[in-house]
């Protein structure tokens, strides 16, 4: 593989947050979703597989600081991690997370959890997520990303709306119901009856 920090097009010397925000730019720039019906759908997804490698390399701390020649020193957790990362941004849910759970325990690491996390919060499942991004910033509380994740559904579940997997399944029923009685009201309001029996 190439150098990462050129990859990303970063100095060496580049800061987390210009790395990130150069990994972004890149991966808006190669989505696969941007070459859906497009000839250049193979070359896009090699490239982005590319700029997932470099950037879980940089963050994952095995790319080689010491500038010998653009080295690169292949770590084997951030190799599993690019694709997993790829699967998760293509939506393909459960196949990231078979790959996840093919990770035996003693190598999960804060990442393992975080990418956990996001395929939780992708299917809705805020409380599974919650309890994956805990452990992420638990584990390396000074990584930027697993702290905005955390404290972003520490806010959302201590206030709002949120998703669980199992749970009660009265709390859902009561929802409904109270909906139903609000909008048979409004229904009687202009003259119509939505629910007779009430």
């Amino acid at each position: 593989m190439r150098d990462p920090y050129e990859v990303l097009g970063v100095p060496r010397t580049a800061t987390t947050d210009e790395i990130k925000t150069a990994y972004r730019t890149l991966a808006k720039k190669y989505h696969p979703d941007n070459y859906a019906d497009s000839p250049l759908a193979d070359v896009a997804n090699e490239k982005m597989q590319e700029v997932n490698e470099a950037y879980d390399a940089i963050m994952n701390g095995t790319a080689n600081a010491s500038g010998n020649g653009g080295a690169y020193q292949s770590g084997s957790a951030g190799n599993d991690y690019s694709y997993i990362r790829s699967c998760i941004s293509l939506r393909r849910l459960e196949e990231a997370e078979g790959l996840l759970e093919q990770i035996p325990n003693e190598r999960r690491d804060a990442e393992w959890y975080y990418l956990k996390g996001e395929i939780n919060y992708s299917r809705g499942w805020v409380d599974q997520a919650f309890s994956y991004y805990s452990m992420a910033y638990k584990m390396a509380p000074n990584n930027p990303d697993y702290q905005r994740m955390y404290e972003s559904l520490r806010q959302q579940r201590s206030g709002g709306f949120r998703t669980t997997r199992g749970g009660d399944p009265t709390a859902g029923a009561c929802s409904i119901c109270q909906g139903l009685l609000c909008a048979d009201c409004c229904c009687e309001c202009f003259g119509g009856d939505l629910i007779p029996c009430c």
